[in-house]
């Protein structure tokens, strides 16, 4: 493997976190026995810390309990050794083959260590953080995520947990719902159920491991910052959590019409819908020749005919009707309005209303959030395959992706903040990551390349820049990184025990206040390296409307070729512009959108 080769894969390594921890194979530690209802448990213990991996929270979701909600699942008899972390979900891997397990469903413990009988009691229980992973809600894993560093040095609890992904984790085919009464069972919304149970797993069991359950605290990057939101959003996650942290995530949902319905619909469906997937499986098995004729197969089955059918498909055979995205992702349906789970209703309206949980919570974005895909996909970038050599336009480069951190910005903390602020009286925090001092490798300039790109806060949260490789090929400064990372852990985990972030655990960094309403206040922290300007407090914020006027108005956009490819990204990666919009806007000058409907990956 060539240096440069080795050097971006540490660099994506880091962005998830991959690479952390203890290599060496857990054995049990006798200290770390703790008695649940399941069962007892017994972990390992290293550096100061407990770690308890795969503890099942719910009964498998094989053969008819697939396209169900989860299941409490069935206490074990004896001591689980909890060493090894359990089967990913099914996904794919990094060459698009299928990998992981529907057996999937289980969560790990971090603990500070604590001998048996020095477990923190009623008002010394510790707080407790749930972390949500990423991955396009179609591929990723919690195994890449050591929280033993935030759990140990901050005095925490941390859980990490593992969803159904993809066509597993959200599908709804009106045949498969079709005499189910409760509305759980014919929700389609199985991964977001999922979390809701290792809440309620968590409610129920976290006080053994000294975790108070009622100080829980969810936090999510990307697909698990949308994730992060679904449960703002979901009555049946009420109660279960008492603070939320959204890392570049959305208040993302997809109708049940978008989510069933053909794509060529009276009302479409998106491309990966299960009416989609139904088509694609026959044509897949050679039930039908084309589209058309497996239209017509469907229209002669009974419901129960194709319920049978989906049901009788293997993992592989359902991930083999999807196309290709960006790595292992793959575009389907998630987080569906059924009007039980999640509400049927545009979200930032039930944000407005006050209509979700209101908790504490800390909505952010990372400046650069787009260049991580962009160095991989962008024209103005030199590759050999996927690998990027260099620029061959960088000021295009960064003008591209520049209106794409703007764009996350906007939908995922300014517009959910403003709603939220609004209507509950709990704090709301903004923050925006900007840190972006990579090293430059042989003729690449990372911190242009990447800079403060999407995931890359991950390092910082979970105190992974003390680690060789983060130090070697991702931090210019490892000395000024380590000091970021212990003030964005220290919030985060004041925010976890009080409800808000204030000035950190140690009462000794800048004050961060709350979300304001008179334009003037101060809106949200920037997190920066002290070369640049440190933590400090900004008020430029930004929703839809004044994005675009922003694109209109922006004297680098002179021409009508560059102003059309800012509106076609907002299209691309998000629903701020419609391909019908986009049809109209500069009177028509922006060449016809080729492909309808939202496509977050094309």
């Amino acid at each position: 493997m060539t240096r440069t080769l080795r050097c971006f894969c540490m660099l994506l390594l880091a962005m998830a976190l991959a690479c952390a921890g203890d290599e060496s194979a857990p054995t049990p530690d006798a200290s770390s026995l703790r008695t649940l209802d399941q069962g007892s448990v017994v972990g390992s213990a290293s550096e100061g810390v407990h770690v308890w991996r795969g503890i099942p929270f719910a009964k498998p979701p094989v053969g008819e309990l697939r396209w169900r909600p989860p299941q409490a699942p069935e206490p074990w008899a004896g001591t689980l050794e909890a060493l090894s972390y359990g089967e990913e979900c099914v996904q794919r891997d990094p060459s698009g083959d299928p990998t992981g397990s529907e057996d999937c469903l289980t969560l790990n413990v971090f603990a500070p260590r604590f001998e048996p009988g020095a477990v923190p009691a009623t008002d010394d229980r510790l707080p407790v953080m749930v972390f949500i992973h990423g991955g396009g809600n179609s591929m990723g894993s919690s195994h890449v995520y050591d929280a033993s560093r935030l759990a140990r040095e901050n005095r925490v609890i941390v859980v990490t947990v593992h969803y159904r992904l993809g066509v597993l984790g959200w599908f709804s085919h009106p045949a498969l719902l079709e005499g189910r009464r409760r509305h759980d069972e014919s929700s389609g919304n199985w991964a977001t159920l999922d979390l809701v149970r290792s809440l309620e797993w968590v409610r129920d069991h976290i006080a053994a491991f000294g975790g108070d359950p009622g100080r829980v605290t969810i936090f999510g990057e990307s697909a698990g910052g949308i994730n992060v939101f679904s449960l703002l959003l979901s009555p049946r996650a009420r109660g279960l959590f008492h603070r939320a942290i959204s890392q570049s995530g959305f208040p993302t949902t997809f109708t049940r019409a978008q989510a069933q319905n053909l794509r060529d619909a009276d009302e479409p469906g998106e491309a990966g819908s299960s009416s989609e997937v139904l088509l694609s499986l026959l044509e897949q098995d050679g039930l039908a020749d084309d589209r058309e004729e497996a239209r017509r197969v469907v229209a002669e089955m009974k419901a129960t005919e194709v319920a049978s059918y989906l049901y009788s498909k293997t993992p592989e055979e359902l991930l083999g009707v999807f196309g290709d995205g960006f790595g292992p992702m793959y575009v389907a349906p998630f987080v569906i309005r059924d009007g039980h789970v999640i509400p049927d209703r545009d979200p930032l309206e039930v944000l407005r209303r006050g209509h979700h949980n209101r908790v504490p919570t800390i909505l952010g974005t990372n400046r650069d959030e787009h260049k991580l895909f962009m160095a991989f996909l962008s024209p103005y970038v030199r590759r050999i395959g996927f690998l990027p050599l260099g620029f061959r336009d960088a000021e295009r480069y960064d003008l591209v992706t520049s209106y794409g951190g703007l764009l996350w910005k906007a939908l995922g903390a300014d517009e959910p903040a403003a709603a939220m602020r609004g209507s509950q009286a709990p704090g709301v925090f903004g923050y925006r990551f900007d840190w972006d001092e990579q090293p430059d490798v042989g003729w690449i300039d990372q911190s242009r390349l990447i800079g403060a790109g999407h995931a890359l806060e991950l390092l910082f949260v979970f105190g992974g820049t003390h680690w060789d490789f983060a130090r070697r090929w991702v931090l210019e400064d490892p000395d000024s990184a380590e000091r970021l990372s212990r003030e964005m852990r220290s919030y985060w985990t004041q925010f976890a025990a009080s409800g808000e972030p204030g000035r950190g655990q140690d009462a000794d960094l800048p004050e961060w206040k709350a979300w304001g309403r008179p334009p003037d206040e101060p809106r949200f922290m920037v997190f920066d390296s002290e070369r640049d300007r440190g933590l400090h407090l900004s008020n430029e914020t930004l929703d839809r409307e004044s994005l675009l006027a922003r694109v209109a108005a922006d004297p680098r956009l002179v021409d009508d070729d560059k102003r059309c490819e800012i509106y076609r990204l907002f299209v691309q990666w998000s629903d701020l512009m419609t391909p019908a919009r986009y049809a109209e806007v500069e009177d028509g000058a922006c060449a016809p959108w080729p492909l309808p409907g939202r496509t977050m990956f094309d």
